[in-house]
């Protein structure tokens, strides 16, 4: 069953648009992150933890060294140590002791990894240093000697690109300076009488464990990952079958949720669904100031297909009818079935009862038409009864209740109609059918007929040929003119047989003027939208041109801009077929509103018809004069032939002529006529013209 007429239901409300939860997603950045951190962590605290290990295993060490040599050589430079304070830098460098403490220093020292030693004072004086050039500094400020003096080993590590060690000068190391007070004795209460200070180079160290660091951290990592790993797939199944479940629950919600706004038989929105829309449909109505229309269809003889032949059959009709009904139906009408054989129809948007009334009898016919059923054909029918917003019911409520009362109306009247809730509409509506049936009848009856209007050359006044003007003849009418019956025709669907019923009997005329030694000059022809966009416009072209035998030279067809405009690749393609069999091709009403440079660069156009809009005022209004004489010189520079029709004066005549417009039509000229009188206007208005061979 077509689904394009029916309209959505509506959504269960929810508090906002929300976003399905991914878990996997969320397990996996989240783990990740978490992985990352904890191994930047574990690195950072690894270096940490080793680099103080380090530094406490160097201190010891160096406390230990220190203790080993105050044990051994201390008493020999005590005195020397203490008995320095106040001296000068040149007195220390001078005291014999100097080269043996450092003689001895070295030599304890030798085959480790110790870089430099300084000896203070205890009032921070260096007494001596591997390095000469520092004895002499004063160092009572120095954090790490205060730590000593006070009696505790400190050590802090440093960075060097530059050090001189006692074996030469170094660079980039990582020492670390351990200060070891150093006590008369081996008490360890006792006031220290000086502190040593050490560098350790632990460069080889330091690169050791930072390898170790980098290899523990890779193990972490693997086994993290691995245990990522065996989460992911673990999550991942979790996480499918969340969703699955989701789905599952989504999809019963979506079921229950049709069930309460569908119909089962037929899948239309049902009553419950009806009422929510016409009201949502009559309130936008309100708030835009603009009619819509509701349309109550009731099955004719319904009950006795359910009587004789069961609800079987009775069920298998409504399907099909519900489905005949959609089908008559355009974008945005809006059908229902709100119980038993009642079908209710929205259209959101009405202009005029006409509009109305051709829906309701395409939904008749269809109805109509019989239905297969067990072996049985079936014929039924439909009434159906309107009731337009706001005129007919400002509210859902009225407006259901007064399309009701039409429909019953319509039902007293003789089923298998329509009728208007308001008087004055099904006045409008039966015109409207009388219209219909009277053009059946006139173009079976022959009423229809062509008249035809020159179009002279505007230099020389000269007739070079002739527009075909579709005319109807009504026995009660008189002459009614295209405006008031072609829209009828379309409507209908007559447009089709009737555009053709035009081209073959121009064509016609061409050849019965040929014959009466006329030299037969070129025909114009309208092409209506719903006869160009038919599948088969092209072939019948060629087919009444070869029935004819009139070259397609002399045929000219004339289409509006808005067919071109609303199908630009399909206009295009069906142009350039008509133009491969020679006919000509000429827009009318050029410059209404749809002008476009672009559709004309690609489009074999022959002719542009200056619409007469422009043409009136022409010769006083000097916009209008700017806009024609902009198209002429548009088309003059595209090839293509500029018609001004609707000419009725002189002074418009010369306006054209003195703009090179190509050519001329109007009633200045000659007004339309028959095929056996426009001859007879055109020597009457003595225009030059090939009358006679």
């Amino acid at each position: 069953m077509t689904t394009r007429n029916l309209p959505t239901p509506p959504t269960p409300e929810k508090p906002g648009p929300t976003r399905p939860f991914r878990l996997t997603r969320f397990f996996s950045l989240t783990s990740l992150a978490g992985i990352l951190l904890v191994t930047a962590g574990l690195i950072g605290t690894y270096r940490e933890l080793t680099l103080q290990h380090l530094i406490d295993h160097e201190s010891r060490a160096t406390a230990d060294l220190t203790r080993a040599f105050a044990n051994t050589v201390w008493h020999q430079y005590r005195d020397f140590v203490l008995a320095a304070d106040g001296r000068s830098r040149e007195e220390l460098l001078a005291n014999p002791a100097q080269a043996q403490l450092r003689a001895d220093v070295l030599g304890k020292m030798a085959g480790l990894q110790v870089a430099k030693v300084k000896i203070y004072s205890r009032d921070g004086l260096t007494v001596f240093s591997t390095d000469a050039a520092q004895i002499g500094e004063d160092k009572s400020g120095n954090p790490g000697f205060l730590e000593a003096r006070a009696g505790r080993v400190s050590a802090q590590i440093t960075h060097r690109d530059r050090f001189d060690a006692f074996e030469g000068v170094i660079n980039d190391r990582a020492l670390i300076a351990s200060y070891v007070p150093v006590r008369h004795g081996t008490a360890i209460d006792t006031e220290p009488e000086g502190v040593f200070e050490v560098y350790s180079d632990v460069t080889e160290m330091l690169k050791q464990q930072q390898q170790a660091q980098w290899q523990v951290a890779g193990v972490v990592l693997a086994m993290l990952g691995s245990l990522y790993m065996f989460l992911f797939f673990v999550v991942r199944r979790a996480d499918r079958i969340i969703a699955r479940q989701e789905r599952e629950r989504a999809t019963r919600e979506q079921q229950v949720h049709h069930q309460a706004y569908h119909d089962a038989l037929t899948g239309l929105p049902n009553r419950t669904y009806f009422s929510e829309r016409l009201a949502e449909t009559t309130a936008l109505s309100r708030r835009h100031q603009r009619a819509c229309t509701l349309m109550f269809i009731d099955l004719d003889r319904f009950k006795f297909v359910n009587d004789s032949l069961g609800h079987d059959a009775g069920d298998q009709l409504l399907k099909t009818v519900s489905q005949r009904i959609a089908g008559c139906l355009r974008g945005g009408e809006l059908l229902f079935r709100i119980g038993g054989d009642e079908f209710t129809v929205i259209l959101p948007q009405t202009f005029v009862p006409e509009e109305v009334s051709s829906v309701a009898r395409r939904v008749l016919e269809a109805v109509a038409a019989p239905v297969s059923i067990h072996e049985h054909e079936l014929v039924v029918g439909a009434t159906i009864g309107i009731a337009v917003f706001p005129d007919d019911g400002d509210n859902a409520e009225t407006l259901l209740k007064n399309a009701d009362a039409a429909m019953y109306s319509a039902k007293k009247s003789g089923r298998n109609t329509h009728a208007f809730y308001r008087a004055e509409m099904n006045e409008r509506a039966l015109q409207r059918l009388q219209l219909e049936a009277e053009l059946a009848k006139g173009f079976r009856n022959g009423e229809f007929a062509l008249y035809y209007q020159p179009r002279l050359d505007a230099g020389t006044r000269r007739v070079v040929a002739f527009e075909a003007l579709l005319r109807w003849i009504s026995p009660t009418r008189g002459v009614v003119p295209p405006a008031d019956f072609v829209g009828v025709l379309e409507d209908t669907g007559m447009m089709t047989m009737v555009g053709e019923w035009v081209l073959r009997s121009a064509c016609t005329q061409m050849v019965r003027w040929r014959q009466q030694g006329r030299e037969v000059l070129r025909v114009s022809v309208n092409v209506s939208a719903m006869q160009f966009q038919g599948g088969g416009f092209v072939p019948m072209v060629e087919r009444v041109l070869a029935d004819s035998g009139v070259a397609a030279g002399l045929i000219e067809l004339e289409l509006t801009e808005s067919l071109l405009i609303d199908k630009p690749e399909q206009a295009r393609s069906k142009i350039a077929s008509l133009k491969a069999l020679g006919v000509r091709i000429s827009i009318d009403d050029f410059g209404t509103g749809y002008s476009s440079l672009n559709y004309l660069r690609h489009l074999a156009v022959d002719c542009l018809k200056i619409d007469r809009s422009f043409i009136a005022d022409v010769a006083d209004d000097a916009r209008d004069r700017a806009v024609a004489t902009a198209i002429t010189e548009m088309a003059k520079a595209l090839d293509i032939t500029v018609v001004a029709e609707g000419v009725e004066t002189e002074a418009q005549a010369a306006f054209f002529s003195g703009i090179d417009c190509g050519e001329l039509q109007g009633y200045l000229f000659c007004r339309p006529q028959p095929p056996d009188q426009v001859w007879g206007c055109l020597e009457a208005a003595a225009l030059p013209s090939l009358q006679h061979s």
